[in-house]
């Protein structure tokens, strides 16, 4: 006898990795059937898919990054396109995915110069190989209320204690402004420096 199963839901900020390897064509016929749906992502990584939600508190942090980093570009006359989660994909390359922030810094290149990636619940730097095979120069990730930030080495993203990209950015001030409940109190405070 068999047991009738339903498949798992995802809550807010959860991850599910569809069991199996899936061709480029599988991931592409899924990728178009759940394209309406707010508040779902998914990534391909060799074969790999993988479905996340983005929940309010997830939304909130990326959505502060971004009013402060537009600040920052603006205060230092940087130019700047933000591109926010634009998907970023190659076939030949095996890998599809969306950062939750995106900028290319100067001009449009191939690929974003800088991506933001947002881990409320879970994150590793093995979430690197997907940029770095389309040669994203930094990426940011905020996970335990703070950032870690790799910057594209000839051998692979390496930590960085600061932005090589930004490097007059007061990163501890940022973070400490991203997480400062008043919104209006941050961006007076990150003003102000």
């Amino acid at each position: 006898m068999t047991v009738a199963t339903s498949p798992p839901t995802l809550s807010q900020d959860q991850c599910f990795v569809l069991p199996g390897r899936h061709s480029w064509e599988d991931f592409q016929a899924i990728q178009g059937a759940i394209e309406q749906k707010s508040g779902l992502r998914i990534t391909y990584l060799d074969g790999v898919i993988q479905f996340m939600t983005l929940g309010e508190y997830h939304e909130s942090i990326k959505s502060m990054i971004a009013i402060l980093l537009g600040i920052y570009f603006w205060q230092e006359d940087i130019e700047f396109i933000p591109v926010g989660s634009a998907t970023r994909e190659s076939k030949e390359k095996s890998v599809s995915f969306e950062p939750d922030e995106s900028y290319y810094l100067g001009e449009k290149k191939e690929h974003p110069d800088l991506a933001i990636e947002v881990n409320v619940t879970s994150g590793s730097p093995k979430k690197l190989e997907k940029y770095q095979r389309l040669g994203i120069r930094e990426v940011w990730m905020w996970q335990d209320n703070r950032f870690l930030i790799y910057a594209l080495e000839a051998e692979g993203y390496q930590a960085m204690p600061k932005s090589q990209l930004l490097p007059d950015l007061d990163i501890a001030l940022l973070e400490e402004c991203v997480l400062t409940p008043s919104r209006l109190e941050a961006i007076q405070k990150f003003t102000a420096q």
